[in-house]
This record gives structure tokens, C-alpha cells and sequence, in this order.
């Protein structure tokens, strides 16, 4: 892919999404942006071209499910059939597509699909760091108050006798699945860049337990 070609199927990419409308704020077209950076840094470690790659980064949210949908499991299959669909419409070489298809589809934390492919692998990575750091803080709470979450239990704010409840408390969610991203990673630099912005969130839970705890 040339840049110029890179350069017009991107403006493409980026058309189809906005044909799409927005999703929740935590997946925005930002979060978008971000996951497609994350990607090329992944890609180019990697020594990996982009043929697909950067068709399955911009179009891996391009069908909205909410998160407290009965369907949330099924959003990124949802989402790379469509991609696919949109793709062979405006004819992208039809030798990527299946490939493109297999990355969407297993990038999905909840979709729980294991990556067959080294593309499917750098894209799931690239998407679960957007998940951590101050990014992954700020969407974490973003999409709690979209939701109408309270930000904590104030009985048990870190779960420590009880089961996470991450659908009516934002920081039940680091527990329910942020802290453990990290173990997750498919690629050495997405390994690393996990672990440093874990530390993130854990100096984050730290201050906040220090701010709420009763005084003695």
C-alpha cells in the first residue's frame, strides 16, 4: 500500500464510520484514532504491513452495541461482518478480507475469541491498551456516569467480600477486567506498554483508598 492508496482508504475508512454514528463515550471517534495509533506502533515492531491492519483498526467498533446489551458478546462479530461488507463495496482487495475479519471479530474482550493470526493478535493488543493508563481511567468513568454508575460501593469499595458488580460501579470494572488485561497481551510491546499503564491504575485505586478510607 503506497501512501497515497494508504491516504485515500483511509478518508474511506473514516467515511464509513461517520455513516455509522457515534457509540457510547468511551467508544468514540477518538478511541478510534487511538487504537489505529496503537496499531501502527505494534505493526511496525512487528516488521508488519498494514493491508490489514488498518482496515480492521478503523472499522473494529463500526457496529454500536451497548455494554449492557444481551448482544454485547456478539458486537464484534456483528462488527467485522459489516466491515467486510462495507469493504468489498468499495472494493478492497478481496486476498485481505477474511484476515480483516478473523482481527475484528477476535479483538473483543468479551467476544472471548482466541487470535489465529499475528495481525489478529496486534489489533486485540492495541485495543485493550486504549482499556488502561489515563486513557483507560478516563473511559472507565466516562462510560460509568453515561451509564449512571456510582463511582464506588461505599460498603466494600474494592471488592473485597463480594462478587465485582461492574454494571452499577466504576470501580468494581478495574476489578472485573482492567487489572487483568495485562495478562492478556498476545505481543511482546503490548505486553509492556500494558504493564506500565496497569501501574497506572493501581497507583490510581491506591489514592483513592487513601482519600476514602474512615480516618482513626
Amino acid at each position: 500500500m503506497t501512501p497515497e492508496q494508504e491516504s485515500e482508504w483511509i478518508s474511506t475508512f473514516r467515511a464509513l464510520l461517520e455513516s455509522q454514528g457515534e457509540g457510547d463515550p468511551a467508544h468514540d471517534p477518538q478511541h478510534i484514532e487511538r487504537v489505529v495509533l496503537n496499531t501502527r506502533h505494534l505493526a511496525a515492531v512487528e516488521g508488519l504491513s498494514l493491508e490489514v491492519l488498518l482496515p480492521a483498526a478503523y472499522l473494529h467498533d463500526c457496529v454500536h452495541v451497548p455494554k449492557n446489551s444481551p448482544q454485547r458478546s456478539q458486537a464484534s462479530r456483528l462488527a467485522a461482518d459489516h466491515a467486510i461488507e462495507s469493504l468489498k463495496e468499495h472494493h478492497y482487495p478481496a486476498e485481505h478480507l477474511d484476515a480483516i475479519h478473523h482481527a475484528i471479530a477476535a479483538h473483543s474482550f468479551s467476544a472471548n475469541i482466541t487470535p489465529e493470526t499475528i495481525e489478529a493478535k496486534v489489533l486485540q493488543d492495541a485495543d485493550r491498551i486504549d482499556a488502561l493508563g489515563a486513557i483507560g481511567l478516563s473511559r472507565c468513568l466516562m462510560l460509568g456516569g453515561h451509564m449512571g454508575s456510582l463511582l464506588y460501593n461505599p460498603n466494600d469499595p474494592f471488592c473485597q467480600n463480594r462478587k465485582t458488580d461492574d454494571a452499577n460501579f466504576c470501580v468494581d470494572h478495574f476489578f472485573a477486567k482492567l487489572l487483568s488485561l495485562k495478562d492478556t497481551m498476545q505481543t511482546p510491546a503490548g505486553k509492556s506498554l500494558a504493564r506500565e499503564r496497569t501501574q497506572f491504575l493501581t497507583d490510581f485505586l491506591d489514592q483513592l483508598r487513601a482519600e476514602i478510607a474512615p480516618t482513626s
